[in-house]
């Protein structure tokens, strides 16, 4: 199934059903008063997260959802039949904007399994002639028609929900660095944009904590113009804690070996100035390829530029551990501060 991220839908709730003229006709009771019943309440469009699902990829193939009507009222002051609901499934993390002539506005962001929004309500029911009995007006011959259904154009935007992003130029090694660290098996290749969509996978601790990681595809110089489907990728990277900056060995020849990282960090600013102070772990991967010269040159610079840089090799395991380790306390220390400030917020 492709990775699909974004899907434009229409959704139309159901009519109304009409109020009912009616009177009580019995024996012995030819002149009744008014009985019609109301009309039933027109469905809903409802949509509903789903956990199984991780793309929208069905809403691409599907883009028109419709509730039932309401059906009519009846006499005996007898009520119509609401109209069923008409229940849309999306994946976590969907946001869903309402399109109109003015523009766009977000209007919901599902994020939570079993999560539902009703992004369209039903019409109501008619009143049915029953209700307008007075003692002037004993025998209404008239009732309310039912209210008409909304119907709205929607755009949804699929944003991963995963707490550590991976992000790098292409060919950096970042699918080898998610499949060792993870479950995760992603296409790897020796060639920029193998990944075409992000991944994700899943590491766990010993005391059974999980860590959802995203596998971002390469960013390159533009990307926050949207060159090279840098949109696209960018926006998955904008609900992630933390991130692993990943630059490959080949990537560092030059008088400014660190350029690399520069370029990615400019266009995460350029396109939402709060990615550019979100913590980041900085990895130079693919040691394996340089010779014990190069990389202690390469280790020289590092440490004089003090931002912390580890270096790896996720094809072979070199520096994976301590780097794992690393994850989990700043992932910890990240978890105590929200912890704190939620504390603070409930005192106040």
């Amino acid at each position: 199934m492709r990775f699909v991220d974004e899907a434009t839908i229409q959704v139309r709730s159901g009519n109304g059903g009409k109020g009912s003229v009616s009177f009580r006709r019995e024996k012995f009771i030819p002149m009744g008063g008014p009985d019609g019943g109301d009309g039933g309440r027109g469905g809903d469009v409802i949509f509903r997260v789903s956990p199984t699902l991780l793309t929208l990829y069905d809403l691409r193939l599907k883009r028109h959802y419709e509730a039932r009507n309401g059906q009519p009222g009846k006499g005996s002051q007898c009520y119509g039949k609401n109209g069923e609901h008409a229940v849309v499934l999306v994946p976590q993390g969907t946001m869903i904007f309402e399109l109109t002539d003015e523009g766009e506005a977000l209007v919901a962001d599902l994020t939570e399994p079993g999560q539902e929004w009703v992004a369209a309500e039903g019409g109501r029911g008619g009143k049915g002639n029953m209700h307008f009995k007075s003692s002037t007006m004993r025998a209404p011959r008239f009732a309310q028609p039912g209210e008409e259904g909304q119907e709205k154009k929607l755009r949804l935007e699929l944003r991963l929900l995963a707490e550590l992003g991976i992000i790098g130029l292409p060919n950096a090694g970042k699918s080898t660095l998610i499949s060792a660290i993870s479950a995760a098996k992603p296409k790897i290749a020796s060639y920029p944009f193998t990944t075409l969509a992000p991944n994700l996978g899943v590491l766990q601790r010993e005391d059974g904590l999980s860590l959802v990681a995203a596998d971002i595809p390469g960013l390159i110089e533009g990307a926050h113009t949207g060159l090279g489907l840098g949109h696209d990728f960018l926006k998955h990277v904008s609900r992630t804690r933390f991130l692993v900056h990943v630059l490959a060995a080949e990537e560092t020849a030059g008088d400014s070996p660190l350029a690399g990282f520069d370029l990615v960090d400019e266009e995460l600013e350029k396109y939402d100035a709060t990615l550019a102070t979100r913590p980041q772990i900085r990895v130079i991967n693919k040691i394996d390829i340089l010779d014990p010269e190069r990389l202690a040159e390469l280790k020289a610079v590092a440490a004089a530029d003090g931002r912390g840089i580890r270096f790896i090799s996720a094809k072979t395991g070199e520096g994976l551990e301590p780097l794992v380790k690393h994850l989990w306390r700043l992932r910890d220390q990240l978890a105590a501060e929200d912890a704190a400030a939620k504390s603070v917020e409930e005192e106040e």
